[in-house]
């Protein structure tokens, strides 16, 4: 394979499987939470709430920042320690022994899972604008093929240990950012790099380009109504469909797993 091929299959790899660990984890995280609140939904279903405000909240803020550390230092070391800081994460959640630790790893998957942007970067990077829509439909497609075959993959591993699911997510990404180091050549060439700016690495100085291109307002808020309800059903599907039909981790994989479907044909 040559170098360019190798490297934008890792890419697409590393999209893959994060969306794959993130997948393996939703069934399987609010019944370990539950388990820590001594089987009550209710505490539970407060305790993985904020869970998902902070992973959400540490996107939100560091996704820039990662971005202004991959156009000062290149993608490639943003990427690899990415890979690395959150095979890391998935380590420390299967071995948590309580949600004091759970919510640490919880932010450090927000920040380290936060390297999607980056990998975008380096698509554009390295393909020829005629082909980028291509490249980034494929982007898309990798999301949708890691949200199908997570849920479905962290049921059936929950079902031997609820931590399983946990030891398998670390040791993929671990596995990819291993292999990326030998295969993923550096995009940005020391030429092309700029210093790092707080003006431009922070959440609200980055919405900058909303003012210098209003006609992208409205499709922003389109995607982030389009999120926002979105985020609903994994905030609180598991619990719910748990609690009122007994469903067990089998059950929450495998539907997910079709929500992943539909996704990807959409």
């Amino acid at each position: 394979m040559a170098p360019r091929k190798a490297a934008l299959a890792f890419i697409l790899i590393t999209v893959g499987l994060d969306m794959l660990a993130l997948g393996m984890v939703i069934p399987v995280l609010p019944e370990l939470i539950k388990g820590f609140t001594g089987g009550d939904t209710v505490e539970a279903a407060h305790y993985y709430g904020w869970f998902g405000t902070v992973w959400a909240a540490m996107q939100f803020f560091f996704a820039p920042v990662l971005g202004g550390l991959s156009d000062r230092f290149g993608r490639r070391p943003v990427v690899l320690i990415s890979n690395f800081g959150l095979g890391l994460d998935y380590l420390l959640t299967a071995l948590a022994p309580g949600l004091s630790w759970l919510f640490l790893a919880r932010v450090l998957s927000g920040i380290t899972s936060a390297s999607v942007p980056v990998a975008g970067a380096y698509i554009a990077d390295t393909v020829e604008p005629e082909k980028r829509a291509q490249a980034f439909g494929m982007i898309g497609a990798a999301f949708g093929l890691g949200f199908v075959v997570g849920p479905a993959l962290g049921g059936l591993l929950a079902l031997q240990d609820p931590r399983l699911p946990f030891w398998v997510a670390g040791g993929l990404s671990l596995l990819n950012g291993a292999y990326g180091v030998f295969v993923l050549p550096e995009s940005l060439p020391p030429s092309l790099r700029k210093p790092f700016s707080w003006a431009r690495a922070n959440p609200v100085g980055s919405l900058g380009l909303l003012r210098a291109h209003p006609s992208l307002l409205p499709l922003t808020g389109i995607v982030f109504f389009a999120a926002l309800a979105h985020q609903v059903l994994p905030s609180c599907f598991v619990l719910y469909t748990g609690h009122r039909y007994a469903w067990g981790k089998l059950e929450f994989g495998l539907t997910l797993a079709g929500v992943g479907v539909g996704y990807a044909v959409v």
